[in-house]
């Protein structure tokens, strides 16, 4: 497989996921009835509500922990989905406490890796050098955000245990079709547990960052509900800098950064003043050597060689490929026999496959130890949140993936004019980018490119970006974890204040 199209499967989290088979219809009302007059959805067992309790270090809190199922209907009525999704509420204050929405990305993600690994009231331990996997754990998680938001996870369909009917998945996979039911979820919710005076947050990791940016648009459009805040995690914001970095001189220079980062990471000599010299450098004689002819004598010679130290690559490497490294980066920087992980590149992996030109290893975090998360969730709903169901966990699917209705070229994916009308409509609309360093998959350069073209008058004061050691799921750090939940304590509690009395007039 060429590195081109690796890349471009990774970043959208293809996977060897599956959507079970559901049989044929056969009546108009129950879209999900098969043959034998059984469906799908006769699977999901009725909500589940539980009481528990979450030691932190400023104090106990208190909870309901609610797991359950969604109906979404279409035109005729007739049932189409069913979106499962766990919340976390804590008993209402004198203020009305703010709810936030929580989706991965994929297309095709669970929320479980949000859920388990970052903000979540239990957090997963992966046991060894969190690099194995086999042998999960749950811990209480003291850095939940339950802390200063009540929670919503969702796993849209076709992941987790939502489920569309067979003839309505088309209803659902596409960028447009997603947004919608998943706007449509959020109303729903917000007027079954009365949360409309509540401020709304939505959090989205990867392509759920994308989506986050979507879905808001959605509810102000379709629901005529506005959100307070985003929080954007490693996400994916516009698609075309995330697809040529072998031969467009600006994605490059926006992902070099985070190739110095990983370097650093994998040598033990991190620091992000580093970081900052090899952003500097990526943005100033980087850019404008890829950009201008290719340089020649003592300026080659420079160039090529201040890059080799900058990522690991040997000079003949760099000056093969003119500077334009994201491609060779995976196989040639870590040394011979090593992989580098695309979702971490300070995290490496024996190369299944030495004797081939190109990168066809799985991922070592992707493919590796978070796919503990999938059953692990599965073990959590079933024993501590007492929702029993013989329906397998999806955690990431292929079958999704594959089938996703970009609305025209992924390449051409953009979230940039989202955010940008979201800005100039709420006034006291906020929005916060968290990366990792390490991220080479979704690069923080990227993010940052974003912001900083976005207008003064709309960005100043109401925008930011975060960084923290660590890749694409930088949480998995307990240090970085721990610092996100003391950033984002900081960005919920500096939101303007939610006006309570009625207007005069």
């Amino acid at each position: 497989m060429r590195p081109q199209v690796y890349l471009i499967l990774s970043m959208v989290l293809l996977t060897l996921g599956t959507i079970p088979s559901y049989g044929q219809t056969t009546g108009a009302e129950e879209k999900g009835r098969g043959a034998q007059g059984q469906s799908i959805f006769d699977l999901l067992p009725a909500d589940a509500t539980t009481e528990h309790v979450l030691p932190t270090r400023n104090g106990d809190i208190s909870y309901t922990a609610k797991a359950g199922t969604m109906d979404l209907f279409g035109q005729t009525g007739a049932r189409n989905a069913k979106i499962f999704y766990t919340a976390y509420t804590v008993a209402a204050a004198e203020i009305p406490r703010p709810v936030t929405f929580v989706f991965n990305g994929g297309p095709g993600a669970a929320s479980a890796y949000l859920h388990l690994g970052l903000m979540g009231p239990k957090v997963a331990n992966i046991g060894g050098g969190k690099d194995d996997g086999t042998a999960p754990a749950l811990e209480n998680n003291p850095d939940s955000w339950i802390g200063f938001t009540d929670l919503v996870f969702i796993d849209p369909v076709g992941t987790g245990w939502s489920r569309a009917a067979p003839d309505a998945q088309n209803g659902f996979y596409g960028v447009r079709q997603d947004a919608e039911s998943l706007a449509k979820f959020i109303a729903l919710y917000i007027q079954k547990n009365n949360r409309l005076s509540s401020p709304k947050y939505l959090v989205g990791e990867s392509y759920g960052g994308f989506r986050s940016a979507k879905v808001a648009k959605a509810m102000k459009d379709s629901q005529g509900i506005l959100v307070s805040g985003i929080v954007m995690v490693s996400p994916m914001i516009d698609g075309r800098f995330l697809m040529s970095a072998d031969s467009d001189p600006l994605t490059a220079a926006l992902l070099l950064p985070s190739l110095a980062a990983s370097e650093l990471e994998r040598t033990g000599t991190f620091a992000p003043e580093k970081v900052d010299d090899a952003e500097a450098y990526a943005m100033s004689t980087y850019l404008v050597s890829l950009a201008g002819a290719a340089p020649s004598g003592p300026e080659a010679e420079a160039f090529y060689t201040r890059v080799s130290a900058m990522t690991g690559l040997t000079r003949d490497a760099v000056a093969r490929t003119r500077g334009f490294v994201g491609s060779i980066y995976r196989q040639q920087s870590a040394g011979d026999g090593q992989v580098v992980s695309i979702y971490d590149g300070a995290e490496t992996a024996a190369d299944a496959y030495p004797e081939r030109a190109h990168v066809t290893n799985d991922d070592a975090v992707l493919d590796g130890y978070t796919r503990a998360y999938g059953a692990l969730f599965a073990a959590y709903a079933r024993n501590e949140l007492r929702f029993e169901t013989d329906m397998t966990y999806t955690l990431l699917s292929t079958e999704v993936n594959r089938q996703w209705d970009w609305d025209g070229r992924r390449a051409n994916a953009s979230a940039s004019d989202d955010i940008r009308d979201l800005l100039s409509v709420i006034p006291s609309f906020r929005l916060s980018v968290l990366h990792g360093y390490s991220d080479i998959l979704t690069p923080y350069g990227v993010s940052k490119f974003v912001l900083n073209h976005l207008p003064e008058q709309l960005a100043k004061g109401r925008t930011e970006l975060k960084l923290y050691r660590g890749g694409h799921m930088f949480y998995s750090d307990p240090a970085s974890r721990r610092q996100a939940n003391e950033d984002m304590r900081g960005f919920y509690e500096a939101a303007p204040p939610v006006r309570t009395e009625r207007p005069r007039g």
